[in-house]
This record gives structure tokens, C-alpha cells and sequence, in this order.
């Protein structure tokens, strides 16, 4: 540590001694940098603000409806790529700013300095913004925010419907594109169904399913075959008994008995009405009477009947029976009903073997069928997709169009017309002036401790010691006499007065700068 101050010491002192040189130095550079300073030319600053209403009433009223550009977007993209040199060189012509430029060069000059003086600023999220430029006179200055904002209100959304023009032919030239492979597709896709008529799908089921379903339809009707075949082997069965039985039992007459169903129908309730009517009343009661009387004249008439149909048997010997016969009739026709089922199942069983053969032999070409007409429907759907799509677009770019021309969806409004500030706002001399000051100081203080450097001076023993790395005999110390301490007294006072004098006159330029800029 006592190193180091005892460095910092060395260094103090070896300025120290060149400290006339450090303080001309310093009034030099001062002089110089006021001077660069003063000779700044003036630059004035003329501003405008505009505001950006984007708040449409016709934008949430069309939502869904028509495109609807995002306009905060477009204007902040707007206002950070306006100035651009295709824009700068327009404003220059608006302006007039290129009556002076001759050359090539001093055009180009004239470009870079008006792009690096314009400026727009936003606010943010409230769409205010402030065109600016900074000129060498505030007419100028005055005439090129005019200008800009000119440009900036034209260019906001100029673009749009040439826009919407491009993209409109765009999507027209695609929709006749779709058109055609549209019907291209339908065209393949109804020449593949006429090929296949056999192979179409019914209900959404394909191939497979088909067979499925034709060999479950198949074996029910089996099933069903095999169940009336069933019914007409016990109807013919019972047939046969009854036959047997009707032959086995002879009538009183010898010869086959004979049945009248309806006389026997009339004749039982009347007897059970008899006996009803004896238990209330005695056989001379006329009910009683009238009923013995009907008894007897539909027993008569029963075997009268007999009697015609056994002379009707004897006659015809060959014929059958069972005509006379209820059961035996009734069972000779469910019989026969049974043998027209089973004929019927038959043709029917018949009829899905033959399909399902037709089905198998089918079902060898069915995948690659299946395939081809799954290719031709997806490549079907997706035209048909996108041509709708397209068509749909097509109509909302057009009811965009009718509604930029209806109505703006931004209103441009100025806040504060182009004004040019009479006073000059750069370069800011009253900030300036102290920082040359400090750079005057700075200079001096390094021109100092560069000559320290460049010619050192030994201020004691140690110092010459190390330097050299040779034994020291002895020091010869200074003593100051009053003389030479008055000189050094004088030396002191004059630098001080001379860095005083520097601040001093830097504090009042700067007081004087601050009262003229407040008049």
C-alpha cells in the first residue's frame, strides 16, 4: 500500500512540474472547442402530430363477413418503413429542398442528411404520432413536415386495393383451375361406377360386409328351409294318422262315417237349453215342447243328410274321403301350405347361393377396386373442398372491396398542424460548453502527466536508488530561501488565477447563452 501512494506521489509531483504547460494546454483546447462550438450552424425543429382512429364501427359489424386487415398493424409498420430512400427523395422534391443540389454528390449528401433528421414517433397503443425534422431554417424545416405528412396520410392504406385486385385475380384464376379438375374427378368418378355397377356399396358397407350379410341371409333361409321341412313331415305325418283312423272305423252302415258339423253345432245347444229349461218347468211347457219339436227336426234332417252322403259313397267307391271330412280337410291344407313354404325356401336358398358365389368370385377384384374408387374420392372431395373454399374467398374479398369503398376503416386526424419552432433547438450550446470545459482540463491534466512521463524527474533517494540499482553515496537537500519562496508563492498564485480565469469565462459564456436563450 505505502508503495503505491508513494507511486501516486511521484506521478502528483512530476505533473506538478509541468503544470504551465498543462494550463496553456488546457486554454488552447478550451478556445478550440468553444470556437467549434459557436461555429455549429443552428438547426430548427418543425413538428406535427396525427392521430389514428381505427375504431370503425363497420369493422366489428363485418366481422366474420369480410377480410378485415389489422390497420394498427399496417400504420405502425407504415410509420417505422416510411422513411425510406424512395420516400426521402419525394419529400425532397415536395419541398423543394433539391434546387440547390447539382451534382450527384450533393444529392446523395442531401439524402442522408434529410433521412438522418426526419423522425417519427409513436405513443403507443393510443395511434398518436409526431412527424419531425430538423432543418438549418424553420421555413424549411416548416416545409418538409408539410410534406411528410402529406405522404404519410396518402400512403397509410393506399395499397390495399391494389391489393385486394391481386388477390382477387389470383383466386379467380385458381377457381377456373378447380373447375376443370373438379369435373375431371367427377367425370373418372362416374366412369369408374358405371364400370362396377355390381361392386357399389350399399349403405355404406363395403364389399366385405356385402358377403357377410349375403352368408347370414343365406343361413337364416337355410334355418328357415329346414324348419318348414320339419313343419310338412308332422303335417303330413298327422295326415297319414287321420286317413288311417277314418278307414280303421266304419259307420253303422258299414260303409265310412260321415260328419254334419253344423246341424251338430245347432243340435248341442239346444239340448243343453233343454235340460236347462226341465229343470224349471214340467214337459207340457210350451217352451219345453217347442224345444223337443226343433230337436227332432234337426236329428231328422241329420239323417237325412247321412243318409244322402253314404248312398253318395256307395255310388262313387274311389273317391276320397276327406272332402267330407273337417280334420281330415284341415290337415290336407296345412300340408300343402307347408309344401308351397318349402318349395318357396328352396327357390329362395337357391338364389343367395348363387349371390354369395357371385360374391366370392367378386371378392378376389374387391380390394383393388376398393382402392381405386377410395384414390378417386379423396382426390374428388379435395377439389371439391377447395374450390368451395376458394369460391367462399372469393366472395368475401369482394364484399372487402365494396366495404373499402363504402367507408374508411382509419380516419386520419392532425392534433397539431406543421409548426416551426423560431428558436433553434440544436446544438444545445449551454450543455455543450461545460463538457468542453471538462475537456479542456482533461487535456491539460493529460498533457501533464505525459511530459512526466516522457522527461522524469527523481524527487528523492528511493526512487533514484531503484531506477538505477546502484548504491547512493549521499543527498544534498535543498534549503529554500525567502526569495525563492516568494518566486514559487507568485508561480502558485498565477496558475490558480490562470485556471480560475478559464472557469470563469466558460461560467459566463454559459450565463450569457442561458439569458439570451430566455429572451
Amino acid at each position: 500500500m505505502q508503495d503505491l501512494i508513494d507511486q501516486i506521489t511521484t506521478f502528483l509531483r512530476g505533473m506538478w512540474k509541468y503544470r504551465r504547460l498543462g494550463v496553456l494546454v488546457a486554454w488552447l483546447v478550451a478556445a478550440a472547442t468553444a470556437t467549434v462550438i459557436f461555429m455549429m450552424p443552428d438547426r430548427y425543429e418543425a413538428s406535427a402530430r396525427v392521430y389514428v382512429d381505427t375504431q370503425s364501427i363497420l369493422r366489428p359489424l363485418m366481422s366474420g363477413l369480410a377480410v378485415q386487415p389489422n390497420i394498427e398493424q399496417q400504420v405502425t409498420m407504415l410509420s417505422r418503413t416510411l422513411i425510406s430512400r424512395p420516400t426521402v427523395e419525394k419529400l425532397i422534391r415536395m419541398a423543394d429542398l433539391d434546387l440547390g443540389a447539382k451534382s450527384k454528390e450533393q444529392q446523395e449528401k442531401l439524402i442522408t442528411e434529410v433521412t438522418q433528421s426526419l423522425a417519427i414517433r409513436s405513443t403507443g397503443r393510443d395511434n398518436l404520432y409526431t412527424l419531425s425534422y430538423r432543418g438549418e431554417s424553420p421555413d424549411k424545416a416548416l416545409r418538409v413536415v408539410q410534406s411528410l405528412m402529406t405522404i404519410f396520410v396518402e400512403s397509410s392504406l393506399g395499397d390495399s386495393k391494389s391489393d385486394s385486385d391481386t388477390a382477387r385475380r389470383f383466386i379467380e384464376d385458381q377457381i377456373k383451375n378447380y373447375e376443370t379438375r373438379l369435373t375431371e374427378a367427377e367425370t373418372r368418378l362416374k366412369d369408374f361406377r358405371l364400370r362396377n355397377l355390381d361392386l357399389q356399396t350399399q349403405g355404406g358397407m363395403d364389399m366385405a360386409g356385402r358377403m357377410t350379410e349375403i352368408v347370414n341371409t343365406l343361413n337364416q333361409a337355410k334355418l328357415e328351409l329346414r324348419e318348414a321341412e320339419s313343419a310338412r313331415e308332422a303335417a303330413r305325418r298327422q295326415l297319414d294318422q287321420a286317413r288311417a283312423a277314418q278307414r280303421a272305423t266304419p259307420a253303422a252302415g258299414g260303409g265310412p262315417s260321415f260328419a254334419t258339423p253344423e246341424l251338430d253345432a245347432r243340435i248341442d245347444p239346444l239340448k243343453r237349453n233343454l235340460d236347462s229349461l226341465l229343470q224349471r218347468f214340467t214337459e207340457q211347457h210350451p217352451d219345453v215342447v217347442n224345444t223337443r219339436r226343433l230337436i227332432k227336426e234337426l236329428e231328422d234332417q241329420k239323417r237325412k243328410e247321412v243318409a244322402d252322403l253314404q248312398r253318395a259313397a256307395a255310388a262313387n267307391p274311389g273317391q276320397p274321403t276327406m272332402e267330407t271330412n273337417p280334420a281330415l280337410f284341415e290337415l290336407s291344407r296345412i300340408n300343402s301350405a307347408a309344401e308351397v313354404q318349402v318349395a318357396s325356401l328352396r327357390a329362395r336358398v337357391a338364389e343367395f347361393e348363387s349371390r354369395a358365389t357371385r360374391a366370392r368370385e367378386l371378392m378376389r377384384a374387391a380390394p383393388q377396386i376398393e382402392a381405386e374408387q377410395a384414390q378417386l374420392n379423396r382426390d374428388y372431395e379435395i377439389n371439391r373442398k377447395n374450390y368451395e373454399d376458394l369460391v367462399a374467398r372469393r366472395e368475401s374479398i369482394t364484399m372487402s372491396g365494396e366495404l373499402e369503398s363504402a367507408s374508411s376503416l382509419a380516419d386520419f386526424r392532425v392534433i397539431d398542424p406543421p409548426r416551426a419552432d423560431p428558436k433553434p433547438v440544436a446544438p444545445n450550446r449551454i450543455l455543450l460548453m461545460p463538457l468542453a470545459l471538462l475537456a479542456a482540463l482533461a487535456a491539460g491534466l493529460g498533457f501533464t502527466f505525459l511530459m512526466s512521463q516522457v522527461r522524469p524527474v527523481f524527487f528523492d533517494a528511493n526512487s533514484l536508488r531503484s531506477a538505477t540499482d546502484l548504491p547512493l553515496l549521499g543527498v544534498v537537500t535543498l534549503v529554500k530561501h525567502d526569495a525563492l519562496r516568494q518566486r514559487e508563492r507568485r508561480s502558485l498564485m498565477r496558475f490558480a488565477a490562470s485556471v480560475l480565469a478559464l472557469v470563469v469565462v466558460f461560467v459566463v459564456g454559459i450565463a450569457v447563452m442561458s439569458y439570451r436563450a430566455g429572451l
